[in-house]
């Protein structure tokens, strides 16, 4: 994946500390690390409490040591926020653009106390994508989804979110089929729009113009990672069994097909999960 060095316009750095108080659920990746370790927690409804914050202002207290890996981390979470959005801008009127937000180790926003365990989540509160980057290194040795793409991938996933947080998706209620139900195709509709976003990165001449461009083998990346945190093999990583009543962001055979067909289609349209069984 190809990719150039911006101002960090689209990430706050908070990795040196600070945090604000809030109420709400932050929603996407997380629960990943945590069920790894035998933790996850599930029957939640994520969307009672999707407005019960307002935005959180958040203020970095100390000075970042990082090496330059991390750095190199930052400038690519800037780029590929800053595409994602690029695209999304032209697909949804009146588009309200979000950031990522940096942390260590935990972070205090719209919806709460959140620890790195919790994985990558955006709070529909303060419309922010969290991160602690050290996900990356967990997402390449822990789950076995290397790659820039595969890391692109976690990031379009929660920006997705966000797009059903304008869109009010995520304002609609529990699917008649359940909270655990409601849940999984809240996520494979981001899994989808993820793909649409890569469906406009994997365009030949993008890398010209500034932009974020796929490079041949990126997409298998983008597949690998969705595999990967698929609940059953989670929940057969973890436990040695898997328990399908409670999966939350559905299995790994799902998330690859709502994925690739955002990225075949390119199309926002193509990712009504909640039409299609």
């Amino acid at each position: 994946m190809r990719w150039t060095r911006g101002d960090r316009g689209n990430v706050q750095d908070l990795r040196g500390g600070g945090g604000g108080r809030g109420m709400g659920i932050p929603i996407g990746i997380g629960g990943v690390l945590v069920l790894l370790v035998g933790s996850w927690l599930t029957g939640v409804n994520l969307f009672d409490a999707v407005d019960g914050g307002g935005a959180t202002d958040v203020v970095a207290d100390r000075p970042v040591t990082a090496s330059p890996e991390e750095e190199r981390q930052v400038d690519m979470v800037d780029a590929v926020m800053g595409d994602i959005q690029h695209t999304w801008s032209q697909k949804v009127q009146n588009y309200q653009p979000t950031r990522a937000v940096l942390f260590r180790d935990a972070i205090q926003s719209a919806c709460g106390l959140s620890s790195s365990a919790t994985g990558p989540f955006y709070c529909p509160g303060d419309r922010k994508v969290y991160l602690d980057l050290s996900f990356f290194n967990d997402l390449h040795n822990k789950l076995g989804a290397p790659g820039d793409f595969a890391q692109a991938y976690v990031l379009a996933h929660e920006v997705g979110h966000h797009i059903q947080n304008l869109t009010g998706t995520l304002e609609s209620g529990p699917f008649n089929g359940g909270a655990n139900e409601h849940s999984v195709r809240v996520e494979l509709q981001a899994d989808c729009y993820a793909g649409v976003w890569g469906h406009e990165a994997a365009k030949p001449g993008r890398f010209a113009a500034g932009r974020v461009e796929l490079d041949p083998g990126d997409v298998e990346e983008g597949l690998n990672a969705a595999a990967a945190i698929g609940d059953d093999r989670l929940q057969q990583q973890s436990r040695g069994h898997v328990v399908p009543e409670s999966f939350t962001h559905g299995t790994s055979a799902q998330r690859v097909s709502w994925f690739r067909r955002g990225m075949e289609s390119g199309d926002p349209r193509a990712c009504d999960t909640f039409s299609n069984q």
